[in-house]
């Protein structure tokens, strides 16, 4: 669907993901999802059990409940890029990362493209949350849409966000397309955050072709939107004639 709009020109790598890659890709998220299905069972028994806070249906008022959200968005970026940057570690790469390390081009079909001991560990910030924060429901499904999104906006492949965001205060801290990939393609060891580029900033694991590489990208696009949509318009009606 990229393709057919103006962000064509926003592709990052030349490479191309192939169906064999979208089908591993596809199969190793199913069994992400029989991790969650196993998780979410847990999760429903300690709620039964006591062992986490019953807040369903429950709100402290929008101001804390917006705070609270604000806090898990934090916290769960903080926990994925330690966990994420410990997965790397030699001697765990093998049996946690390396299967979403074999998508190079990455699809968004790789968000939750994982072995199952990296599903377990992904998943384990939730139940680790709940033990210590009440949540109202509201807030925890809000912030599950959030890094859905956001992870396959990280995996896509296309890079969104406008060209000026790495040089405003109030943006550069959020995390784009190309960081990720970078990561996936030619930065190993770099760029492991998942929501903002603070820890990697931080920690000094951000990729040091990064705004580079996200200038390159998206003043490219600047440059050839109007021959890419003129190029669409033209596909679209030929295929509408057709």
């Amino acid at each position: 669907m990229l393709r057919r709009t103006v962000l064509t020109v926003r592709k990052i790598q030349k490479r191309e993901a192939t169906a064999a890659d979208m089908r591993r890709e596809v199969a190793q998220s199913a069994q992400s999802v029989f991790v969650y299905m196993i998780g979410a069972c847990f999760l429903i028994w300690g709620r039964e059990e006591g062992i986490f806070y019953d807040v369903f249906g429950v709100s402290f008022g929008i101001g804390v409940d917006l705070l609270i959200l604000a806090a898990i968005i934090i916290a769960h970026d903080a926990y994925f890029y330690w966990a994420h940057r410990l997965m790397h570690h030699p001697r765990l790469f093998r049996y946690f990362h390396r299967a979403h390390h074999r998508s190079i081009t990455p699809t968004p079909w790789a968000a939750y493209s994982f072995a199952m001991p990296e599903a377990a560990a992904m998943f384990l910030f939730v139940p680790l949350w709940l033990f210590f924060v009440p949540t109202p429901g509201w807030v925890m499904v809000v912030w599950l849409n959030f890094q859905i999104i956001r992870n396959a906006m990280g995996h896509a492949g296309f890079e969104f966000f406008p060209r000026w965001w790495l040089d405003t205060p109030l943006t550069r801290w959020i995390n784009t397309t190309v960081h990720h990939d970078l990561h996936h393609n030619g930065g190993f060891n770099s760029n492991f955050g998942l929501y903002f580029t603070w820890w990697d900033k931080w920690m000094g694991t951000e990729h040091p072709r990064y705004h580079e590489k996200f200038r390159e990208v998206t003043v490219r696009t600047q440059a050839n939107a109007a021959m890419a949509s003129s190029e669409v318009t033209a596909s679209t009606s030929h295929a509408l004639g057709d």
